[in-house]
């Protein structure tokens, strides 16, 4: 960064950071070489503050999604992405320093917005496949992205701002929130995560059976607000009709997402709802109708289904290999192959299916 450059957005971010937490001195951890130049570190540093309440807890922030010194982007309307990252982890009193491994976390954060371009919103999640801190012996697999409690949006000279908080959550937390939706999954265990601190050491808000009953009404009565699910394993193909067979298509998923596939019918479609399944190669949109039928486009299919085969499709969709023809049309077969997990070295660390 050369002297003359402007550095209005790191500026920005250390105002709204001194209303808060005064004169206290953060730890500050830069990049020294950009990612732009070859870096391994998207972002260009993160401070973390020591917060007292209300519970003792480590407070990251993030420099690095939003335009920290000039405008270089079109979009006058907003900073970059858009966002900083935060993460609020509990500490033991006697911690002199943050851990490393959620420095790393957030940085992967950044990896994965850079390279992909999906951008994090208030009521977003993220599978991590894997505890969120690697080799820790927690629940916490997953993470959901809820507005800062402290850090409000702003508007700076290079456009607006918004600070979201990751959150780490277990594996049965995400499924409600994809089933229902995050915002209101959170709100029901407020008082078991306050200020929506991380703990690896918690157990899952569904093991409170008052907070699973308000989750549980809270689907029934307003469904999903999951439109579109990202699937890595999703396949269709087209039968060719034949002179002595009548023609079956078939719908390939992965067993990791097969359950929750059957959960989301219900929560979208039998609410007359749309649901999209998006795959590497392939699109395809369920829509609710009088009669199952389909229509192939390419690389998108539309599939439209009854209310019988919804809810035959939300039974049968099991996190187990194997193929089965629905009764309630009899031309769609559905394949759930095995899911493999690997980690970031490929190694293979779980199979289901």
């Amino acid at each position: 960064m050369s002297q003359e450059e402007s550095t209005v957005g790191w500026d920005a971010i250390d105002h709204a950071l001194t209303t808060i937490y005064g004169e206290q001195e953060p730890a500050h951890f830069g990049t020294l070489l950009s990612y732009a130049l070859g870096g391994n570190d998207p972002l260009d540093g993160i401070s973390v503050y020591k917060s007292e309440t209300p519970v003792p807890h480590w407070h990251f922030v993030t420099y690095g999604f939003s335009e920290l010194y000039d405008k270089e982007l079109e979009d006058p309307e907003e900073s970059g992405y858009g966002f900083e990252l935060t993460f609020r982890l509990t500490r033991n009193k006697d911690a002199m320093e943050p851990p490393a491994w959620a420095l790393n976390l957030l940085q992967n954060m950044g990896r994965y917005v850079f390279n992909s371009g999906n951008v994090f919103r208030n009521g977003d999640y993220l599978d991590a496949n894997g505890p969120i801190c690697l080799g820790a012996d927690t629940s916490l697999t997953a993470l959901a992205f809820v507005s800062d409690p402290q850090l409000h949006s702003m508007d700076t000279p290079n456009g607006h701002v918004q600070f979201l908080q990751m959150v780490g959550i277990t594996n049965d937390e995400l499924e409600a929130m994809q089933t229902w939706n995050t915002l209101g999954v959170l709100a029901s265990g407020e008082e078991q995560i306050p200020s929506y601190v991380t703990d690896l050491n918690r157990k899952s808000l569904l093991s409170d059976d008052s907070i699973a009953d308000a989750i549980q009404s809270g689907m029934e009565h307003e469904g999903s607000n999951t439109g579109i699910l990202f699937v890595d394993q999703l396949g269709w193909s087209t039968a060719k009709k034949g002179l002595f067979r009548k023609p079956v298509s078939t719908l390939t998923l992965g067993a990791k997402q097969a359950e929750i596939i059957g959960k989301l019918l219900q929560g979208r479609l039998l609410k007359e709802k749309e649901l999209t399944l998006s795959g590497p190669d392939i699109s395809i949109q369920l829509k609710p109708m009088e009669q199952t039928t389909f229509v192939s486009e390419g690389d998108s299919i539309k599939l439209f289904l009854d209310e019988r085969t919804v809810k035959e499709l939300s039974k049968l969709l099991l996190p187990k290999e194997r193929t089965f023809k629905l009764a309630s049309a009899d031309w769609l077969s559905v394949q759930v192959l095995k899911t493999t997990i690997t980690d970031d070295e490929g190694t293979i660390v779980k199979v289901i299916g």
